[in-house]
């Protein structure tokens, strides 16, 4: 069986504050909505620039983190995969969304780049959010996959 990949990455700034409910069990989860912005020179040299908008999920501890201690403009690293969805709206009409599951996040600091350095907040079982296991050279070697 051949391997795959589903991974996303994300660094970009919060455009809301998130938004935390629990479900019927108890379990939190916390939707962000993440701006990341790219920008360029058209050929008349004129500067350009577009903002994509990412609806980002995260559950448990990750949701208990995320309502704890972000905030609209906030900057943050996500890691995750992405996940389709479909549901029968009250209309009747099928509903369709794309969102991330965020299996990682790092809080980079506030908007405006006046603080990029990471905040630290406890890091969910299994995973660390020291922001150092992602510099630009572990970033890199993460591209080289095995197949």
């Amino acid at each position: 069986m051949s391997r795959s990949l589903n991974k996303a990455t994300l660094i970009g700034n919060l455009g809301a504050d998130p938004e935390v409910r629990s479900t019927n069990t108890g379990t939190r989860v916390a939707t962000l909505s993440i701006a990341t912005s790219r920008r360029w020179t058209n050929r008349s040299g004129e500067q350009q620039e577009k903002t994509e908008w990412h609806r980002v999920v995260c559950w448990d501890k990750l949701a208990e983190i995320a309502e704890r201690y972000l905030k609209k403009g906030d900057r943050v690293y996500v890691e995750g995969r992405i996940e389709y969805r479909q549901w029968e709206g009250q209309d009747g009409q099928t509903r369709y969304t794309t969102e991330i599951r965020a299996l990682e996040m790092i809080m980079l600091g506030s908007s405006g780049g006046r603080d990029d350095t990471p905040r630290s907040a406890p890091a969910p079982a299994g995973r660390s959010s020291d922001p150092s296991e992602f510099s630009n050279e572990s970033l890199a070697r993460d591209d080289d996959l095995p197949f």
